[in-house]
């Protein structure tokens, strides 16, 4: 078994626990509260800038061509995850210029660019890591379990349970299997890192505005 995979296994319970958390349902059976998603959109907007950052100090500390090229190509996926957000933010009347991190995002924003400046690409890309395959789960899972045109978030859902995305992860996990070691150290950045995303849902799950 890859590093990878031993590390999401490892961590499979924050992953089912994320799934079945009231904000992850809402937005699988369209309830979620508008004001919560608008908060949600906000608060990932200023999040994916610092995950697009995370990637650049990466690239600036990897060695060989094949690496950077990785590094570069997911850094564009970001971008294009940005552009989406800016598709929201539009529909749903969101001002992003106008948005301030919360402490749940600034604890995880913080974490991963610490990671990055400090710690090597392998470490960086168990920061990383759980945020790329936990959300192609959640997109997944929620489309196997099906959702009407008339939910107001069914963009959302196949945007995570796209193939594309699903690629983009594997890419990542792929990084990590080559640049990290076998350590403690990799094992708790990633552990982190889940727990980060489900505090980072419940955070926004309680936005009232």
């Amino acid at each position: 078994m890859s590093l990878a995979r031993a590390l999401w296994e490892e961590n499979r319970e924050l992953a089912r626990t994320t799934l079945e958390h009231p904000f992850i349902r809402g937005l699988g059976d369209g309830t979620l509260p508008i004001e919560s998603f608008r908060a949600y959109v906000a608060q990932d907007a200023f999040y994916l800038e610092s995950f697009a950052r995370a990637y650049a100090l990466a690239l600036a500390h990897a060695s060989g061509r094949h690496s950077m090229s990785e590094l570069a190509g997911l850094i564009t996926g970001t971008l294009e995850e940005l552009d989406l957000h800016d598709r929201y933010a539009a529909r749903w009347d969101v001002d992003l210029s106008d948005a301030h991190p919360t402490a749940t995002t600034l604890a995880y924003t913080d974490f991963l660019l610490a990671t990055a400046t400090l710690k090597g690409v392998g470490e960086t890309c168990a920061a990383m890591t759980p945020c790329m395959r936990l959300y192609a789960y959640l997109g997944r899972s929620l489309a196997d379990s099906g959702y009407g045109d008339e939910n107001p978030y069914a963009e959302w859902i196949q945007t995570y349970a796209d193939p594309g995305f699903e690629a983009l992860a594997v890419r990542l996990e792929s990084l990590l299997d080559r640049h990290a070691e076998d350590t403690p150290n990799i094992h708790t950045a990633y552990r982190r890192a889940m727990e980060l995303e489900l505090d980072f849902f419940e955070a926004n799950a309680r936005a009232t505005g």
